[in-house]
């Protein structure tokens, strides 16, 4: 028998933060992937966490596990490929340690990424855009402080980490205005900010105060505010903003969405994915790909541009009834 708590905490204390230096986005996601799948350990196995075996999370645990996200939490294939990740990184971290269970470690890495739909991305449309930066009404703090993060999150394409990570001292106004953006992965890039969005944030900030270490768009208590806070803002005034554009009633509008229709509105004015991809902070270029293929517009410009044949459209023609009466014999 092996506990398996010691090997877990080893795992995220040792190999995580000491010896990979993972950021604390990368323990979140590892450590919320272990939560939910120790409770639905209890509740499978009618085992406490701290009481599990390593033997106890043998394939087909974690096989039905990962059913569970999906029937039961209904959790996307992309979240579900997510946390088997996370498990698959303990499993291998495991393998050294507690070799005995050799066999079993390597049917859990055996387990597949689970392939999914890849979907158009839905973006916003000027339109769009309009309204829902129309609908924080700016007669209150909160309001003004909601304007102002949808505004830097349409013009700039901020994740929802980043819009939340974002301090007084990353962001820099006047000429060649810009923000410091600490991305995923422990990634900084630097954002220019159009002259609105600079006016919209200067006039935030001087009503905001603060030091420079302090968040840019912080709660009623000054703390930073949480990635659900963010969904909840932006949902609030997606509904809102129905109201003045009824085509945003067709769309599920999440934050993630208003950093498609930056990428997309970049796209429109010609941009280059390249330049595209090092505003978003993309890994590789070809992540960027994503926006050609859901920009039909420039799918409409690319055949506007080539020679139609000349070939006349063909037309029906009925046969001569004779011909088809002798043709039925």
């Amino acid at each position: 028998m092996t506990a398996l708590a010691p090997c877990l905490e080893a795992f995220f204390t040792e190999r995580l933060v000491a010896q990979g230096n993972a950021s604390a986005h990368t323990v979140a996601a590892y450590r919320d992937a272990f939560r939910l799948l120790l409770i639905f350990a209890r509740r499978e196995l009618g085992k406490e966490p701290s009481a599990l075996d390593v033997g106890d999370l043998d394939a087909p645990f974690v096989g039905a596990f990962l059913t569970h996200l999906e029937t039961e939490r209904h959790n996307s294939v992309r979240t579900r490929n997510a946390r088997l990740a996370a498990i698959r990184s303990f499993f291998r971290y495991a393998a050294f340690n507690v070799p005995e269970h050799a066999g079993l470690i390597a049917r859990v890495l055996a387990i597949p990424d689970k392939h999914g739909t890849r979907t158009v991305v839905s973006y916003l449309s000027a339109t769009e855009t309009e309204a829902l930066l129309a609908a924080p009404g700016r007669d209150t703090w909160m309001g003004r402080r909601d304007h102002a993060l949808l505004v830097i999150a349409l013009q700039c394409g901020l994740r929802v980490s980043e819009l939340t990570a974002l301090r007084r001292g990353d962001v820099v106004l006047g000429p060649g205005a810009h923000l410091w953006v600490h991305g995923k992965g422990r990634k900084e890039r630097c954002t220019p900010v159009t002259r609105h969005s600079a006016r919209v944030l200067a006039v935030w900030l001087r009503e905001r105060g603060g030091e420079v270490d302090e968040p840019v768009f912080p709660t009623r208590r000054g703390t930073v505010l949480s990635g659900d806070a963010v969904r909840d803002l932006v949902a609030k005034y997606v509904a809102a903003a129905r109201a003045r554009c009824p085509s945003l009633a067709a769309k599920r509008v999440t934050p993630h969405t208003l950093r498609h229709s930056c990428a997309m509105a970049l796209l429109h004015a010609g941009v280059d994915t390249s330049v595209i991809a090092l505003w978003l902070g993309h890994e590789q270029v070809q992540a960027t790909q994503i926006y050609l293929h859901g920009d039909l517009t420039l799918k409409e410009r690319a055949i506007a541009r080539t020679a139609s044949p000349g070939t006349p459209p063909g037309r029906y023609q009925p046969p001569d009834a004779l011909m088809a009466f002798l043709e039925a014999l």
